[in-house]
């Protein structure tokens, strides 16, 4: 912990008093270095509520005292083919909230307008903070896996636990695959829905239509090959994972395919905002104060979180 200057809103940035930030694996992967290119020194964090303290100039859409949410992609060049293209979570210069932008283990951050939501009135503080990325990048992932009715999900925590949700409105049937031996993690995932619930080293009792990895675990590509059936669709939706190992070309035939999923637009964000107060998604949460960083990153590592971690400030309104 350490005191910093509250920042100041540059052009078209608000000032935001943050609320609540949820804790990310993405933010382990900088912290851990695997993520290499971090603005130093970096405030974390990129799953944030907060409120408008200040309005930069040119700001329109938001005014002071109102609830917003600021996620992974903070600012793209706009300029780029990727953009131009509807891409613009591919832009060549993106930056992004806790990682090259300062994020949200803080009390105060600054963000560009054009990245922000408004957070529905339906969710708290501490309700809304995991919906900025576990529910973005999830449903992002759920939308790169088609319309198939049977889907599986490899590793079982703050996104696997939303999509699920989403999943289960959508009347698909889920099959869970959880860390060997986690009992908890496998009644976790019946009472959200689930069909099944096994380890991730075992086959479910039928081929799936398309499976969502979100566990950073490369072994697991060819396991989820093997569970997807003929043209099925395996879906990578970290942001780092570790090496995947040589597979037959066997699992892959039959039009298999294996896709990554990169960061998120404005576009999810605006259409997943809209959809979860319908279904309504419900997050499960463990909340910390901000001076217990460190013990919430230490938790999410080891895999004893349960839903998602929550960094609460003085701030925040829990109900």
């Amino acid at each position: 912990m350490t005191d910093v200057p509250i920042p100041k809103p540059s052009t078209g940035q608000l000032l935001i008093r943050v609320r609540a930030c949820a804790v990310c694996r993405t933010d382990l992967h900088v912290i851990d270095g695997e993520l290499t290119q971090p603005k130093l020194p970096l405030i974390p964090g990129h799953e944030i509520v907060g409120t408008v303290e200040q309005l930069g100039e040119g700001v329109e859409g938001f005014k002071i005292g109102d609830r917003v949410g600021v996620p992974w992609l903070g600012w793209t060049c706009g300029n780029c083919a990727y953009c131009r293209n509807g891409q613009e979570n591919l832009c060549d210069k993106a930056r992004f909230t806790g990682y090259t932008l300062d994020g949200g283990y803080a009390e105060y951050t600054v963000a560009d307008q054009r990245f922000c939501f408004h957070i529905p009135d339906s969710y708290s503080d501490i309700e809304a903070a995991p919906l900025l990325c576990a529910g973005l990048i999830g449903y992002r992932s759920l939308v790169k896996a088609g319309d198939g009715k049977r889907l599986g999900i490899y590793g079982f925590g703050a996104a696997a636990h939303i999509v699920a949700q989403v999943a289960k409105y959508q009347q698909r049937d889920i099959y869970a695959f959880v860390r060997p031996g986690d009992e908890e993690a496998k009644k976790f995932a019946i009472n959200l829905g689930a069909v099944w619930a096994g380890g991730s080293n075992e086959l479910p009792p039928v081929k799936l239509d398309a499976a969502i990895i979100f566990a950073p675990a490369g072994e697991l590509v060819p396991q989820a090959l093997k569970a997807v059936g003929k043209g099925g669709i395996v879906v990578c939706g970290g942001i780092h994972m570790s090496d995947i190992p040589s597979f037959p070309y066997s699992i892959l035939w039959e039009e298999r395919s294996i896709c990554s999923v990169a960061n998120l637009t404005r576009r999810d964000g605006e259409e997943f905002l809209a959809l979860a107060p319908k279904v309504p998604v419900r997050t499960e949460v463990q909340t910390f104060p901000l001076e217990a960083a460190n013990e919430a990153l230490s938790r999410l590592r080891s895999g004893k979180i349960q839903g998602a971690a929550v960094l609460v400030t003085s701030a925040s309104v829990l109900s």
